[in-house]
């Protein structure tokens, strides 16, 4: 049976570098003004939106609407490299604006805040991350979308939630053992459901990490005729009740595709936007991430997210400010692992859908 390496620091983010969850209010005059002076500002700057499903609403519409893109982390790459826009705004977290910039050196690259990071990508510091990559040189290093540019620069694949398990039994039918970074849960489900060799950091999402499992049960009792849906972020005991465990984009899918009226969510409340267009009979119950006594039985979103807001979207592309720069010799080292997911993916849609095509 493969182990988890016995000693490795843990780099979940401490509650008092959490900065506290503030969503932009605005009235409907307000709200209509800036998404119109944003969508001139779009098409005066040759720019696209490139916007994460956990953003505002207000910004994804805008995307929508304007020639833009909402998606997943893997998405949001592929889009931004195929786009022939000069300008890419990236609502999201600074790493995805540093992948962005890492397939696109040639393009602008704006966000509407880069205070706007995220709790993995703060909790797999590059000095450690390196001296830990250099412990261990047998092994293939394997960096999750949510980490640094010079953490990618490290790596030797990056995978998504959504492709970890295909790229981690790929290269283990090659018989490579693996250093996997910085979401311990993600790292834990993925070797539970390849039994790969895997040194895991120590790192977690502050969204994720707060479902709970024993109200989650209560909930599902309470809605016995629900499907539970979970991001593999979250810790096992939560995972174990899941209907469906998967990226962002395939607990979208599967609020379309299976066959129930009712759906408890464990991820970031912001998808369900998205989930309310693609499927808008249905409904949508957050899942808890606190017991009885707490203020709020769900407070899944993310604080970083909700610091892309419409005024700091228009602010920036009036401005110009918020432009992501990434040196050159580390958009060099970083593009390979980005790039390898980017064409294996690639490859097993063609594996898929080839045969067809024929």
């Amino acid at each position: 049976m493969n182990t988890i390496a016995p000693v490795i620091e843990d780099f979940r983010l401490p509650p008092e570098r959490v900065p506290e969850t503030i969503c932009e209010a605005l009235d409907d005059e307000e709200r209509l003004l800036l998404t119109n002076r944003a969508k001139e500002l779009l098409e005066q700057e040759n720019a696209v939106i490139v916007a994460h499903y956990y953003t505002a609403p207000d910004l994804q519409l805008i995307a929508d609407a304007a020639g833009g893109y909402v998606s997943d982390s893997l998405d949001m790459a592929r889009f931004g490299n195929e786009s022939r826009a000069d300008t890419l705004v990236v609502c999201g977290v600074r790493f995805m604006g540093e992948t962005a910039k890492i397939l696109n050196p040639e393009k602008r690259i704006l966000m509407p805040d880069l205070e706007a990071t995220c709790s993995l990508d703060l909790g797999c510091p590059p000095e450690q991350f390196n001296a830990f990559c250099d412990a261990h040189p047998d092994r293939t290093v394997v960096v999750y979308a949510n980490t640094s540019a010079a953490v990618k620069a490290r790596a030797d694949w990056m995978v998504t939630s959504g492709s970890a398990v295909e790229v981690i039994r790929h290269l283990q039918d090659k018989g490579e053992k693996f250093i996997w970074a910085p979401d311990k849960y993600l790292g834990e489900y993925v070797q539970s459901q390849t039994d790969a060799d895997m040194l895991i950091w120590q790192g977690s999402c502050v969204v994720h990490e707060e479902f709970k499992a024993k109200e989650l049960l209560e909930l599902k009792t309470a809605h016995p005729e629900a499907k539970v849906l979970v991001h593999p972020e979250s810790p096992a005991s939560v995972i174990q009740y899941a209907d469906v465990v998967g990226s962002t984009t395939a607990i979208i899918n599967a609020a379309v595709d299976l066959n129930a009226r009712e759906f408890i969510v464990a991820t970031d409340k912001g998808i369900f936007h998205k989930m309310q267009e693609a499927a808008p009979d249905k409904l949508f119950i957050e899942a808890p991430t606190a017991g009885k006594s707490a203020t709020c039985k769900s407070c899944a979103h993310c604080p970083w997210m909700a610091m892309n807001t419409l005024k700091k979207l228009v602010n920036s592309l009036e401005t110009g400010s918020n432009e992501i720069h990434v040196d050159m010799d580390i958009i060099e080292r970083a593009r390979r692992p980005i790039q390898r997911l980017l064409e294996f993916a690639e490859l097993q849609k063609w594996q898929i859908y080839g045969a067809n095509d024929a």
